[in-house]
């Protein structure tokens, strides 16, 4: 009888990342969850001991229809990276490599005018272009893996190629690949000062009815030079995570999303016995269905637990 069991390596915690000095921020929508300032990164990161890899957000107050923050050469993660390769040689870092927390309309995706009045288009070759500076960006400042989420056909390949014109192949992609439309992903949102200003995400995160088109992304991701490929959320697509790992070699990450998070930290009502209990059970769960990797906001409980 074959028993599954979470390591240390499994797990990435992820981090929000703020302007600023000595800023460390609640988050409403995520008890225990901070908006840290890149010193005060460096401080919780030191004091959890144990972490082995994280996975970085920047929340930024510069918005604009380019995004063009995102890839700035001081940008936020650009510095929270190098910050965290000067103090820690041996931690991974992976980047969150998309546009929605830089634009000002809050899309993941570069607009412009469309053929009718008053209506916007997506100016794919934009986006595209734009995504790759984000990611060589990153890989500049030292990121061990960029990890495009935007959903955008063709975003893994064109930010292969750039990366590997600025010499940076040893630089891995981790690609949101079955990124499903969920409601789970709502205290991330605020977190992250993300939503759109009008629509939403549903006409390019993937339908949640649909196993198929999942399954084929990642396909894609994978022919396109993905190293490590995602299921998201985790918990409502554990069916997803497990056939994609029974059909590909390529290693397969689950993100527990903010919404399972806060759903945990409700559950558990302050009883911290109880939040272990849950926490392990959700996370060995993704485990048993496939993951490789797990991305988790419990990240450095988990690490404590495990010892």
């Amino acid at each position: 009888m074959r028993t599954f069991k979470l390591k240390k390596k499994d797990i990435i915690t992820p981090y929000f990342v703020v302007g600023g000095k000595d800023v460390k921020r609640p988050i409403r929508s995520m008890p225990g969850i901070y908006h840290f300032s890149v010193d005060n990164l460096i401080k919780d990161i030191r004091s959890a001991r144990g972490i082995e890899e994280v996975l970085l957000f920047g929340v930024s107050k510069t918005k604009n229809d380019t995004a063009s923050a995102a890839y700035h050469e001081f940008g936020l993660i650009q510095k929270a990276i190098r910050a965290i390769k000067k103090e820690f040689k041996n931690l991974k870092v992976v980047t969150d490599v998309c546009l929605c927390a830089y634009t000002s309309h809050g899309h993941c995706r570069i607009l412009k005018k469309g053929k009718q009045k008053a209506k916007l288009a997506v100016d794919k070759k934009a986006t595209l272009e734009t995504l790759a500076k984000i990611a060589v960006s990153h890989a500049r400042a030292g990121a061990d893996f960029v990890a495009p989420s935007a959903v955008m056909d063709g975003q893994v390949a064109v930010i292969r190629h750039a990366l590997d014109c600025e010499g940076f192949k040893s630089t891995k992609i981790l690609a949101y690949s079955a990124k499903y439309a969920s409601n789970f992903y709502g205290p991330f949102r605020e977190a992250l000062n993300s939503s759109p200003k009008f629509g939403d995400r549903t006409s390019y995160q993937l339908d949640p009815r649909n196993t198929d088109r999942g399954l084929a992304k990642i396909e894609e991701d994978i022919k396109e030079g993905a190293d490590l490929v995602m299921v998201k959320p985790a918990l409502a697509y554990l069916d997803i995570l497990y056939k994609a790992k029974k059909k590909f070699k390529t290693p397969i990450a689950a993100f527990s999303v903010s919404g399972e998070y806060t759903m945990i930290k409700k559950l558990a009502d302050g009883d911290s016995a109880k939040e272990k209990e849950l926490v392990l059970e959700a996370l060995t769960s993704m485990k048993r269905a496939g993951a490789d990797r797990i991305i988790t906001y419990f990240g450095k409980e988990v690490i404590k637990w495990l010892g």
